[in-house]
């Protein structure tokens, strides 16, 4: 089989790529190891803590015992269907604040700037406030991520936005336009009352056009020839074969598969690989190194009025919610219930936010168990920018066997102060008036959980993964020897050879990660194209002008 180009990855940033590759007549193959989207639980918004419990859908990985976590292990869910990650995520859409990316820039991703990744949000987006409000002018109309918000017709979605204001904090209509700090509602992956997933914005079309392939395979190593990446080894069917590229091989295969792809294939510390058995085609420090990722906690209060989603949460809640789901694509369904936003600033002195929230009307746990209290409503709550790195590294030379996850969570002090500040001020909204005719007692951390130790305690045995893990195969200068891609993707030291998903943030961005994973692949795209990326946008963001004095 002869492609152009092979796409490793069927994912946010892969199925990005192989539309804008097929939109320019080029030939590719897609390789993808997942299955089928198709059947409710994946296109049903509201039902999105199945599919990422579901080893039909998600590799399954987990961390290595995490010391700042008690020993626990952490799930690491990754999408292993098609459209990746945005086929089983939260469906919240992040561009990220304007700052994370003149930090890439400034840390060697030259070209990486806001200015210069800002085209790229507005040529992927189809951005539908739904008469929501919103920022028009900063938004893309015509692209191919649908973008809109839930209805917000719940009260308690409503009192945390006027709790914040009551708190002191600005509102902000859009986010992901010019004001990124405050409270506001949440942008949503979903169109129409479904999931919309970057399989069916980008690889369905491209798959349409004749210049895709897509194979269902489980890809082993890139195929490398006298320095230059000719194609992969993939295993279908019980047999062994390599699918050709005739330009270039991209992996775009999650911050996890994508450095244990390049390790498998020679390209890594020369240390670990020579451990492995594994002979060296370029020795790369940084592979698999600089693991990000952010951490949360779930603050939740009790509710003495029956407002919250519990009432769904029986047998006959439920199959009402499916059935008006199924038959009218609208309803509780149609809604992943993260609908309204906060990003704010801890402290003064912090330029930009570094805590976000996800608000939720429903006292309940990510892998669906709803808290035995009864009606409740919460926050996910956690810091944006932990110092805390892990590494991805090879169990054995077995492409089988899954890689090595260590994340070090809470391993930098400063972690712990953070938390323990994202805990205090949530307690502070969670107490303004707004919530007074909802509000009964705390469930977790508990009201009595107020010193430092009982709150460190809580974060140990409570800090979830937001399952936004990034960073491993870093992108910047030719020169830096921890960078792994240069700020046009390309594996430093291996001709014809790429890489293009989260795995390239030099830095973890504020929010959740799928935004900037999708238009990874269309700035990337360009890249690939050898095309004059799209003209900079000097939009000039709103940065609070007393975040040197004040924390709101």
């Amino acid at each position: 089989m002869q492609a152009e180009y092979v796409i490793v990855g069927a994912g946010s940033a892969g199925c990005a790529i192989a539309y804008r590759l097929a939109e320019a007549g080029r030939k590719v193959t897609v390789i993808e190891h997942g299955g089928t989207d198709a059947g409710p639980l994946i296109q049903m918004p509201g039902a999105l803590s199945y599919p990422m419990n579901m080893t039909r859908y998600n590799w399954g990985f987990e961390s290595e015992p995490e010391a700042g976590l008690g020993g626990r292990r952490l799930a690491t869910p990754r999408g292993k269907v098609l459209g990746g990650s945005s086929s089983i995520n939260g469906m919240v859409y992040v561009r990220g604040h304007a700052l994370d990316f003149d930090t890439w820039d400034a840390m060697g991703a030259r070209g990486w700037a806001y200015a210069d990744v800002l085209p790229y949000y507005k040529r992927m987006e189809n951005w539908d406030a739904g008469g929501h409000g919103g920022d028009p002018d900063w938004r893309g109309k015509s692209g191919p991520m649908h973008i809109s918000r839930g209805k917000r017709d719940n009260p308690l979605v409503k009192a945390f936005v006027t709790a914040g204001a009551q708190a002191g904090y600005p509102l902000t209509d859009d986010y992901n336009g010019q004001q990124q700090e405050g409270f506001g509602p949440y942008d949503a992956t979903i169109h129409k009352g479904e999931r919309w997933s970057a399989y069916k914005a980008y690889l369905k079309p491209a798959l349409a056009t004749g210049n895709v392939t897509l194979i269902r395979g489980f890809v082993r190593r890139v195929e490398i020839k006298d320095g230059r990446a000719t194609g992969v080894e993939i295993e279908r069917k019980g047999a062994v074969e390599i699918i050709a590229a005739s330009k270039e091989v991209i992996l775009s295969a999650s911050s996890i598969n994508s450095p244990k792809l390049l390790m498998l294939s020679g390209i890594g510390p020369a240390a670990h690989l020579g451990a492995h058995g594994i002979a060296v085609v370029a020795d790369r420090a940084g592979v698999g190194q600089n693991l990000q990722d952010h951490l949360e906690l779930y603050i939740q209060q009790a509710a003495i009025k029956p407002v919250s989603l519990f009432k769904y949460w029986n047998l006959l809640g439920k199959a009402w919610v499916g059935a008006r789901w199924l038959f009218t694509k609208t309803g509780v369904g149609a809604s992943n219930q993260f609908e309204s936003a906060a990003f704010i600033r801890s402290k003064a002195g912090v330029q930009y936010p570094d805590i976000q929230y996800h608000f939720l009307p429903i006292a309940v746990r990510y892998d669906g168990q709803a808290a035995a209290e009864g009606h409740g409503f919460q926050a996910h709550v956690g810091p944006m920018r932990s110092k805390s790195r892990g590494a991805v590294t090879l169990r054995s030379a077995d492409p089988a066997a899954a890689p090595k996850v260590q994340f070090n969570y809470m391993s930098h002090p400063e972690d712990w102060e953070d938390f323990r500040t994202c805990i205090r001020l949530t307690r502070e909204i969670f107490a303004q008036e707004a919530f007074a005719p909802y509000r009964g007692h705390e469930i977790q951390p508990g009201a009595d959980e107020v010193s430092d130790a009982q709150l460190d305690a809580f974060i140990r045995d409570h800090a979830e993964s937001a399952y936004h893990p990034c960073g491993t195969c870093k992108m910047g200068a030719p020169d830096d020897p921890m960078a792994v891609v240069d700020p046009e993707c390309r594996v430093i030291g291996v001709e014809g050879l790429r890489v293009a998903d989260s795995s390239i943030f030099p830095q973890i961005t504020n929010g959740n990660l799928n935004g900037p994973s999708i238009m990874t692949g269309e700035k990337a795209a360009d890249h690939i194209l050898g095309k004059q990326p799209l003209a900079r946008d000097n939009a000039q963001p709103w940065i609070n002008p007393d975040w040197q004095d004040s924390q709101r």
